[in-house]
């Protein structure tokens, strides 16, 4: 886990990777492990492509997370959103490897994605996905929320 002076993508050059890049995620101390609280990220600049069509897809990403010990550094961040510009995957596919590779890096509370994609041939897809640690209460607050949504 890398400390505040550690991070290597905040203040520097701006590289954009042109592949999908999940290790370019950056994680820093949470400094409040003690504490339940959201942390919420709204992504409003998010495209992929069509795995089939190879057309682009547009949507804003929403990542709502309670975090444990690490928390995800925001450059990073967006520039792995960034990443996913010319990777192939379906709406569905996009919002389960965000979590699933935010999974992986933080080992959140819990965690939840949500994908708000621009209509194409008159349909709009918005894929939720979500996460609890197993066995505690953020287990429980996941199926709460999985089964109480609603767009």
């Amino acid at each position: 886990m890398q400390n505040e002076d550690q991070l290597q993508l905040l203040g520097g050059k701006t590289v954009y990777l042109k592949e999908y890049a999940p290790d370019i995620l950056e994680v820093f101390t949470n400094k409040h492990p003690e504490n339940d609280y959201w942390v919420h990220f709204n992504c409003p600049e998010f495209t992929s492509l069509c795995p089939i069509t190879g057309q682009p897809d547009f949507a804003t990403i929403q990542i709502d997370y309670i975090p444990d010990q690490k928390m995800v550094e925001s450059k990073s961040l967006k520039l792995y959103l960034f990443s996913f510009r010319n990777h192939g995957a379906f709406h569905e596919d996009c919002v389960n490897i965000i979590m699933k590779d935010l999974i992986r890096l933080l080992d959140p509370k819990y965690i939840e994605v949500t994908g708000i994609f621009t209509p194409r041939g008159g349909i709009a897809i918005h894929p939720y996905c979500n996460f609890g640690r197993l066995n505690t209460k953020y287990q429980e607050l996941a199926e709460q929320r999985l089964f109480q949504h609603k767009r």
